[in-house]
């Protein structure tokens, strides 16, 4: 027997005006909340080990506030998760502002402003794709230009402008990318006049590291949440003159997901409590601890008290 049956068997007449009223109440109210419980959230990340963990955060964060999540983890490269975004294949994902500002604007001028970038990436997106940016976490994973601890000691490096004076002394191990881009060896020399001695070339950035680490090269390109910075106590030196734009991490999104508070609730609860020193962390465990993102992304939350 139905709801609607049942409760017209068990009440007299008179009462079955009211009935009904209760009943569609009712009915409107299950109706929403299984609406919004039933959505599938589909989460997609970028090809390396960061973007696994922050969807696999995202994901549980999501999961605990009772959504259920279909993960379409290490899709490829920017364009494609991009791609994929556009399209609906997948809902959101984890991007960086100076990713999108330069690898989808395209952006032919320099911008070191978080703000402006954020604001401008943001306009950009919802106007050619309508998607947009959420709040972005305090990770800024730009790129981080290292050197050993003695190396920095020895010579007083601190900052790039300091480096430039002694570049020519120094070798200089970075990555395939990064010999044409205006914020790599170009920008190195056109803003702080560092022109190396020497350099070479590693598609891989494990290995640009232990190249750091055994001496085969004096100075290194990374990003700021790579574990080995804290592990080795690599000194990053400080962008004084602002070559690097900012690559702060945030959910980009489509609109269904802009528009239901409750998603957007948990996914920047999540951005709130992440950091570069955090990042680095849970990169390690991952790379090193060789444990599984999700494992690590479940004990993060955890242990945040984001996630029962």
């Amino acid at each position: 027997m139905t709801f609607a049956k049942l409760l017209r068997a068990k009440l007299p007449r008179a009462k079955t005006r009211f009935a009904r009223t209760v009943f569609a109440v009712a009915a409107v109210l299950i109706a929403g909340v299984s609406g919004a419980y039933a959505q599938t959230i589909k989460i997609g990340s970028k090809n390396f080990t960061e973007q696994f963990i922050v969807a696999e955060l995202y994901a549980a964060a999501l999961e605990n506030a009772g959504f259920k999540v279909e993960r379409k983890i290490n899709l490829g490269g920017t364009l494609v998760a991009h791609e994929a975004l556009k399209s609906g294949a997948i809902d959101l994902y984890p991007e960086y502002t100076g990713t999108g500002f330069n690898a989808v604007m395209k952006a032919t001028t320099t911008e070191t402003d978080p703000e402006k970038v954020r604001q401008l990436v943001k306009a950009f997106y919802e106007k050619e794709f309508n998607l947009t940016w959420l709040k972005p976490s305090n990770i800024n994973n730009g790129y981080a230009i290292v050197v050993r601890p003695e190396t920095a000691k020895e010579l007083n490096l601190k900052t790039l402008s300091d480096l430039g004076k002694v570049a020519k002394k120094l070798s200089l191990g970075a990555g395939t990318e990064f010999v044409d881009r205006r914020d790599g060896i170009a920008g190195l020399k056109e803003v702080y006049g560092a022109e190396f001695g020497e350099f070479k070339q590693f598609a891989a950035l494990r290995l640009r590291y232990e190249a750091l680490s055994q001496k085969q090269v004096d100075v290194a390109n990374g990003f700021s949440t790579d574990w080995q910075i804290a592990a080795e106590k690599f000194v990053a030196l400080d962008d004084d003159k602002g070559l690097f734009p900012p690559y702060f991490l945030a959910p980009v999104v489509r609109p269904e997901i802009a528009a239901n508070a409750k998603i957007v609730e948990a996914i920047e609860k999540v951005g709130a409590v992440l950091d570069n020193p955090t990042m680095q962390e849970l990169n390690r465990q991952v790379e090193v601890d060789k444990k599984e993102p999700r494992v690590v992304a479940a004990a993060f939350l955890k242990a945040k008290g984001l996630v029962r």
